[in-house]
């Protein structure tokens, strides 16, 4: 499905091979897989929910651009564009969507905020997400190669309640980082507020 798509509604200066060749550039061979896996999901996804099929394959490609850039270049891109200070004091986890975006506009030429947001918001969810940006969020979580405890309870959940999906991975998601004495982005805990206790009867 995926290799036949034609990228023709401008939200992208590239041609899907212009933009593989990019990609392949910037990754390494396994996340390069990883991107591919995670498009093939979405555009499933985007289908099944009645979202534009051709910004899922972009986004779903693009979440991880940034993914393998040296912190230097975060740091840069937080400094020279404004974004949140607060930003500094993350890492890469974090840095890769929210910062990750902005060099998703500025190096591949995506101006479509729809796009972009999914990007941002792939790794911290948000109180708000389109149904794109919460297509991005699932299919990088439940793509092929993920092997996890729970993993097949939220595939089962994508294929019928995606509000209630995104609910699961982002409660999951809380108690991975509480367990593992991670610091918790403030995002994240507004996106487990928005969403968890409205689907709590689903999880």
């Amino acid at each position: 499905m995926n290799d036949q798509i034609q990228y023709h509604e401008h939200l992208i200066p590239l041609t899907r091979e212009q933009l593989l060749d990019k990609l392949h550039a910037a990754l390494s061979d396994s996340r390069f897989a990883h991107v591919k896996r995670v498009e093939k999901v979405a555009m499933k996804m985007a289908k099944r929910f009645g979202t534009d099929v051709e910004a899922a394959s972009i986004a779903g490609l693009c979440h991880d651009y940034a993914k393998q850039r040296p912190d230097k270049d975060f740091i840069a891109v937080i400094k020279v564009k404004k974004l949140d200070p607060e930003l500094l004091n993350y890492g890469n986890a974090i840095w890769h969507g929210v910062v990750g975006a902005e060099m998703v506009k500025d190096e591949l030429g995506v101006q479509s905020e729809d796009i972009l947001d999914a990007i941002r918001q792939h790794t911290v969810g948000g109180t708000y997400m389109t149904k794109l940006a919460q297509i991005i969020y699932m299919a990088d979580y439940i793509e092929p190669a993920r092997d996890f405890e729970g993993v097949d309870r939220a595939r089962k959940l994508c294929k019928h309640d995606l509000g209630a999906a995104v609910a699961y991975q982002t409660k999951h998601t809380l108690e991975y980082l509480i367990d593992n004495n991670q610091p918790v982005y403030p995002q994240t805990l507004t996106t487990y507020n928005a969403w968890v206790p409205q689907y709590r009867k689903d999880l």
